[in-house]
């Protein structure tokens, strides 16, 4: 059922999502992205609401990229590594993500690209390979059409995955000043990414699924397991392996810098309307670039990967225990976002935009709907990931609740606090 929902994703989630994007970035072109339409469109309380989850998320998230960088390391050349050590990797990795991001935007933009082209040859690299091994020893899953249709059973599941993966292009829109002609150049990058990225992650999972059984498909080593797997018949399959895991993990590093750089701008230009704390609005003096909010993202983020390191008993379950929690944060600002568009449609309609979304009322309002539902589930499934198939399993799922619920308190203290300061003039450091 996963290809299933890959479809369906594709068609009633990434479409809409880029399409809205793009209107969004831009008919209000700015360093904040998503900050400045909810802005715009709820306020300024709301958007710095906003903003904290989609900043602190990243804080929150990037422990668990570079734990599962740590465990892809010790899986690839270093299998005696002790979690100490993985968790010692993990910080060094942070604050290096933290120094691309202090330098120009040009590096970090240059990061991102580099990544996005390894990632490119990656999955098509699994896909294909997949696919070359099924051929020889046979299909390893049944993907007959009906397997593959998106069902409630199952497949499910993984729609929280395959959201998750697809989201982000708004953060073009964080870069629009710096993009030569962003009015044409934004929404084509938007609309061809998300594209050619559903395509590219169903290559991938095609392939994967053809040569593998699903149970054979890891959490940390997914790929280095599979990789070996897939290359086995080839004299070169250590290299290969290990060339591949390379470029891995040299994307999950870029991601962090793409994410990082884009959150952390946001959260500075709210910061620097007085609605964060004072100190996330300091900036590169020379660069410009959003030191403060770089900072403290570092040192959020070391401090939970100190923290779970604490409470964790495998290096999977301390993947999977920062994954889901931050996922619920990451999620939340979206609502808003499919919200912003259709109110400022309704509420703006003089702002000339040069890009629309098209079809009348009826469609927008549909695609907006239907965006607004496919975040909606995710959330549910991130936090009850039991649904539909069983009982709510408390145990994993109250700790997430009781840490989105005190994300939420200290965002909204914060913000309380800083809304009865006057707005700031930016701060360079």
């Amino acid at each position: 059922g996963v290809i299933g929902w890959w479809v369906v994703t594709l068609i009633f989630f990434v479409i809409p999502y880029a399409l809205i994007a793009a209107e969004l970035g831009t008919s209000y072109p700015s360093d904040g992205g998503i900050y400045s339409w909810v802005k715009r469109a709820f306020g300024l309380k709301m958007a710095a609401r906003t903003t904290w989850l989609y900043w602190i998320n990243v804080g929150l998230w990037m422990p668990a990229v570079y734990i599962l960088f740590a465990g892809m390391l010790s899986e690839l050349f270093l299998p005696d590594l002790s979690l100490g050590w993985r968790v010692a990797i993990c910080i060094a990795l942070i604050w290096l993500t933290v120094g691309f991001c202090n330098v120009s935007v040009h590096v970090g933009v240059w990061v991102s690209q580099v990544g996005a082209l390894l990632k490119i040859i990656v999955i098509t690299t699994l896909g294909g390979a997949g696919f070359y091994y099924a051929l020889k020893h046979g299909m390893a899953n049944d993907l007959t059409l009906r397997s593959m249709l998106p069902s409630l059973e199952g497949g499910v599941s993984f729609l929280p995955a395959i959201i998750y993966n697809l989201l982000g292009l708004e953060l073009i829109a964080c870069l629009g000043k710096t993009l030569k002609d962003p009015v044409r150049t934004m929404p084509r990058a938007m609309i061809g990414a998300s594209v050619i990225i559903a395509a590219l992650y169903l290559f991938g999972t095609l392939g994967i699924l053809a040569a593998l059984p699903v149970e054979k498909v890891g959490l940390i080593a997914g790929i280095t397991d599979a990789s070996r797997i897939l290359f086995a018949d080839s004299p070169w399959a250590d290299t290969l392996v290990s060339g591949l895991g390379i470029l891995v993990l040299l994307t999950l590093i870029s991601n962090m810098v793409n994410w990082t750089m884009g959150s952390s701008r946001a959260a500075a230009e709210a910061a620097e309307a007085g609605e964060l704390p004072a100190y996330v609005a300091r900036r590169h003096a020379k660069y410009g670039s959003p030191v403060g909010a770089n900072t403290v993202t570092g040192v959020v983020a070391t401090l939970v990967i100190l923290a779970y390191a604490l409470l964790a008993q495998t290096n999977d379950e301390l993947f999977w225990s920062v994954f889901a929690f931050s996922s619920t944060i990451f999620l939340m600002p979206y609502l808003l976002l499919f919200a912003s568009f259709l109110r400022l449609r309704r509420q703006d309609p003089l702002t000339p935009r040069a890009f629309t979304v098209p079809g009348g009322r009826f469609l927008i309002a549909l695609m907006t709907t239907s965006g607004l539902l496919f975040i909606l589930g995710a959330l549910l499934l991130f936090i009850f990931p039991q649904l539909p198939e069983a009982s709510i399993d408390w145990h994993t799922s109250a700790p997430l609740l009781i840490g989105l619920f005190l994300t939420l308190g200290i965002g909204e203290w914060l913000v309380s606090r800083s809304l009865r300061r006057a707005p700031l003039i930016p701060i360079t450091t």
